[in-house]
């Protein structure tokens, strides 16, 4: 899942941006097959509603018997009919633990209405791949099949085996994705550590590639309802105690809540390292956030500057869902509204529910959780991984920056990483911080963006399982 300000990207960026990706040790084959694959992906309906990722998984499942993999190390399973997972393993010398790759096969919803194309139809247009998953997170998974297929036709063998882990359910469902292989077939995914392409990757500014994210913390996804009872009445005698009018006194008061900011390892490391792409006052404010004694002033005006800034700084809540009365000529015997939170790792719910009722002060409006939320516990940052990460994209990019980010959506990284996996978000298709489309409409990647991508987790999976050069 990927979050982040919508905006348009020129054409004139779009140019620049193809120009500035490297074009070295390209295989238009690989590129060929990897283009199938997405429009494959793409052209699968894997929604909640209407879809199949059990469909998708035994068509990629196909693709990697055909390239060589022996069927037993090639499983679809899942917990239910349309809910299938494809786990494969790629086997090697035992020197080491495995590493899993993981992404989702499932998507959003999406309306041909509201769409300039057809979201279900692989669209290229002037320099991009428009289709729903292409960004979340099709586009990425893609790319790690494509490795797979390649890795085992060059007859390459790691010293390790690596697992690929291509899921459901991880845009809502019913838990019958990683949470599933967990519970039921941890010894299909069991590894030393995680790369999972959902997140992190380059940052494209103005058209220029400046750093590559590599994602090993999240927020804590946690909902509340705050509820107003009434014993209603008729309309035509309406009365000043009403539960919309109190519930949404409220609410403003809600609007008016700001946590306090506090930073992290990550974050620290993040603003540490962004500060050298920045200049001027952002620059100093993004040093001084870094360090271990934070400026709140500092921290006050990056705030205000990006949301996204404001979202790595605190913990963040927001109303997003209303519901009210029950008749148009009756006064409203309920008022409910769910506000989402997304919490700091280390921030405790119960103090979010309390600063909430703080906050509200009014006792006629009821907060409860909606479910126990999950914590999120930061991966260490593995010289393994990041030595890695660093020797490919300069070899492909030159010396960017490689800035460890905290996501401030959620992703399945959290359930792993409660089971004790250390989960990595990386991936090599850079996006436009200003039109990241994910669940939104018209969603789309460069195309150039995607060639790349495929190249650095092929570059990466190579270096990881014990390639020499």
């Amino acid at each position: 899942m990927r979050t982040r300000v919508h905006a348009a990207l020129n054409a004139v960026a779009a140019l620049m941006v193809c120009a500035s990706l490297s074009g070295q040790g390209r295989s238009t084959e690989y590129e060929r097959l990897g283009r199938d694959i997405l429009k494959e992906l793409v052209e699968t309906d894997t929604t909640q509603t209407s879809g199949s990722t059990t469909l998708a998984a035994e068509r990629v499942a196909s693709r990697l018997v055909a390239a060589g993999f022996p069927r037993a190390d090639v499983q679809v399973v899942g917990g239910a009919d349309r809910k299938g997972n494809l786990v494969a393993r790629y086997r090697g010398r035992g020197a080491r633990k495995p590493i899993l790759f993981l992404a989702h096969l499932d998507v959003v919803d999406a309306r041909r209405e509201d769409w300039t194309f057809d979201p279900f139809v692989l669209t290229e247009r002037n320099g991009f791949f428009y289709g729903r998953g292409t960004l979340d997170v099709k586009g990425g998974a893609s790319t790690l099949i494509t490795t797979f297929v390649r890795l085992r036709q060059e007859g390459f063998v790691p010293d390790r085996d690596l697992i690929l882990a291509l899921t459901a359910d991880e845009e809502g469902g019913n838990n019958n994705g990683v949470q599933w292989l967990l519970t039921n077939r941890r010894d299909l995914i069991g590894a030393d550590y995680c790369i999972n392409v959902d997140v992190g990757g380059g940052e494209l500014r103005h058209g220029k590639l400046v750093a590559l994210e590599v994602q090993a913390a999240e927020k804590v996804y946690a909902s509340f309802t705050l509820t107003v009872k009434n014993p209603g009445g008729h309309s035509s005698l309406p009365i000043k105690e009403n539960a919309i009018y109190r519930l949404a006194a409220g609410l403003q008061r809600i609007a008016s809540l700001e946590f306090a900011p506090r930073t992290t390892e990550i974050t620290r490391g993040y603003f540490s390292r962004m500060a050298h792409l920045s200049s001027g006052q952002q620059a100093d404010d993004m040093k001084a956030v870094a360090r271990q004694a934070l400026d709140e002033a500092a921290a006050a005006r990056l705030s205000a500057a990006s949301a996204f800034y404001n979202a790595l700084l605190r913990t963040t809540c927001i109303a997003t869902m209303l519901q009210a009365g029950h008749a148009e000529n009756a006064l409203p015997q309920t008022a409910q509204a769910t506000v989402n939170c997304r919490l700091l790792p280390d921030e405790r719910s119960a103090d979010v529910q309390q600063a909430l009722e703080r906050a509200l002060a009014d006792p006629q409006i009821a907060v409860a959780p909606v479910a126990p939320p999950v914590p999120s516990p930061p991966s260490p940052l593995a010289p393994e991984v990041f030595a890695a990460i660093e020797s490919v994209s300069k070899a492909m990019w030159g010396s960017i920056p490689i800035v460890p980010v905290m996501g401030t959506g959620a992703t399945d990284g959290l359930f792993l990483r409660n089971a004790g996996m250390p989960v990595y978000g990386v991936t090599g298709i850079a996006y436009d911080v200003e039109d990241v489309r994910s669940h939104g409409r018209d969603e789309r990647i460069l195309v150039r963006s995607y060639y790349d991508g495929i190249q650095f987790v092929y570059r990466l999976t190579r270096a990881l399982g014990g390639a020499k050069g």
